[in-house]
């Protein structure tokens, strides 16, 4: 294969921390080349640098042979490089032709020429099978459809390198097999994809070769088809990481949660949850499984108090919480990890001091006096749980926006995990982290069940589902379809009734699925 990119000891350096150290890279044309590393670790801070989105301090960039200056993303686009966000710029109002042309329009006279627009969209489309309706509005079109739509705006702009940074971590199961077949039709298109990602798993069925980053260093580059999984991990996190849950059996309690017909619709009117019923024991993992929206979502914020009941009641510890407010509802002892940490969990104009103790600002040791104690209590705070946590810089007076997405979620879990839950509602707990931090997560998870907590668990993730829960019930269209306990469920048959499929009508011979054969 002829080396279409090359990359020479960049170096990048951010106040108090190398990002890049002398990192070297080649791509082959017509490649999948897998990025990977910790949280941290450096993987999108590279690819930034190749995107023109920050300059490298040191070091060269090569393309087709020849170095390149590469200043802005003009540039890179003018080198037929495009890039693929974790999260999407899109405009929501605007159909997916509009969205893709935006920028870049083509013209009749002064008019945009949307009939020619929506042809190329078309053309695209099926030329890469990526199919995705011209005339939908991104507010209306699911995630994994949104990701086709950002893909085809970067071959719009005649994309030949494609960079997908993280382009998992906001996908179902389903639509992860969907992002393989695709990444397969583009590199049989004659593209090559660097992608970046947390999930060896995907790594192994999806890559041809694998680059390992860690805390800023380049460990190693391996041909996918003669590495495996642990090895990968290991050279991830620099041990031996266990890729399995350890757990003795539980010993529930009484219940500790419990909702009761309950219902609740979205921000346009819509029932999204109708009439659950279902109860969280204390010492208990109760794992929801489910392709995303199908009212998981508007499940856990009700629970939390951040959407109202439409009907029902929310019991916790006995006491009704159906009308209670989002903080009444944490000091009856409600920790909630969100599966938005960035609208849900953060502010991220703060500090990661100040994160780690949202939700106790008003309580000791926190104030004296009606005033936050930033100099001792906040600050001392914050400097156990980064140290516990791994988080990444270890700088408490950073602001929150300026960490990566998996070290986000380290702050998020450390401040909820820390408070003594009574009920703890963990949505999407281990999205966009590394592989590490998920066996860390995933540890805190099951010692919190073993202390008593009730845990309440939804994940897209059905091996986290399967290896966390000890009972477990599968949503569709709002209701809850199915529910059995977790020796008795198995990742096919979970999948088939999360897709509308009749629990007596599984049979376990029904087909397997991409990821499967790793």
């Amino acid at each position: 294969m002829n080396q279409i990119l090359e990359l020479k000891n960049i170096t990048k350096r951010f106040p108090g921390v190398v990002a890049n150290d002398r990192i070297s890279l080649d791509v082959a044309e017509g490649e999948i080349h897998a990025l990977v590393g910790e949280n941290g670790s450096g993987k999108s801070t590279l690819m930034n640098i190749l995107y023109g989105l920050y300059e490298g301090d040191e070091g060269e960039i090569y393309v087709r042979g020849e170095k390149r200056e590469i200043s802005e993303p003009r540039d890179a686009i003018n080198l037929r490089i495009g890039m693929v966000f974790q999260h999407f710029m899109l405009v929501e109002t605007l159909t997916v032709a509009e969205n893709v042309i935006l920028g870049s329009e083509i013209r009749q006279g002064v008019r945009v020429n949307y009939r020619r627009a929506v042809q190329e969209v078309e053309r695209l489309s099926q030329e890469y099978g990526l199919r995705v309706d011209p005339h939908a509005k991104i507010a209306d079109i699911s995630v994994g459809q949104q990701q086709r739509v950002e893909i085809l705006k970067a071959l719009y702009r005649g994309a030949e390198i494609l960079i997908l940074d993280e382009p998992t971590a906001v996908l179902t199961p389903q639509e992860v097999e969907e992002l393989v077949r695709v990444m397969a039709n583009l590199k049989a298109q004659g593209t090559t994809i660097i992608f970046i990602t947390h999930k060896i798993k995907e790594v192994l069925v999806a890559s041809d070769r694998v680059t390992v980053l860690r805390r800023g260093k380049k460990v190693g580059t391996k041909v996918t088809a003669k590495t495996n999984e642990p090895e990968l991990a290991e050279m991830m996190v620099g041990r031996s990481v266990l890729l399995r849950v350890e757990k003795t059996p539980a010993e529930p309690q009484s219940a500790v949660f419990a909702a009761e017909n309950l219902a609740v619709e979205d921000e346009r009117g819509s029932l999204r949850v109708k009439g659950i019923g279902l109860e969280v024991r204390a010492g208990e993992v109760l794992g929801i499984a489910g392709v995303e929206g199908n009212g998981q979502s508007q499940l856990v914020e009700a629970i939390a108090g951040l959407m109202p009941v439409k009907q029902g009641r929310l019991f916790l510890n006995g006491q009704d919480i159906t009308r209670a407010t989002p903080l009444q509802r944490k000091r009856k002892g409600l920790g909630y990890v969100p599966e938005d940490r960035q609208r849900r969990g953060l502010i991220l104009e703060y500090t990661v001091a100040d994160n780690l103790v949202l939700g106790l600002h008003g309580e000791p040791p926190f104030v004296r006096y009606r005033f936050l104690r930033h100099d001792r209590a906040i600050q001392r705070n914050a400097e156990e749980l980064v140290e516990s946590y791994d988080i990444r810089p270890p700088q408490p007076n950073y602001l929150a926006q300026s960490l990566s997405g998996g070290n986000q979620q380290k702050v998020v879990v450390a401040r909820e995990f820390t408070r003594t839950p009574k009920l703890l509602v963990c949505a999407q707990p281990t999205r966009g982290v590394d592989v590490g931090a998920i066996e860390f997560i995933h540890q805190q998870i099951i010692a919190q069940r073993d202390r008593g907590v009730a845990v309440l668990l939804v994940s897209a993730e059905l091996d986290e589902i399967l290896s966390l829960s000890d009972r477990i019930a599968v949503m569709y269209n709002g209701e809850i379809a199915a529910a059995m306990e977790a020796r008795d469920a198995t990742e096919k048959k979970l999948g088939f009734i999360m897709l509308g499929g009749r629990p007596e009508d599984f049979r376990e011979e029904m087909e397997e699925g991409v990821l499967d054969e790793v």
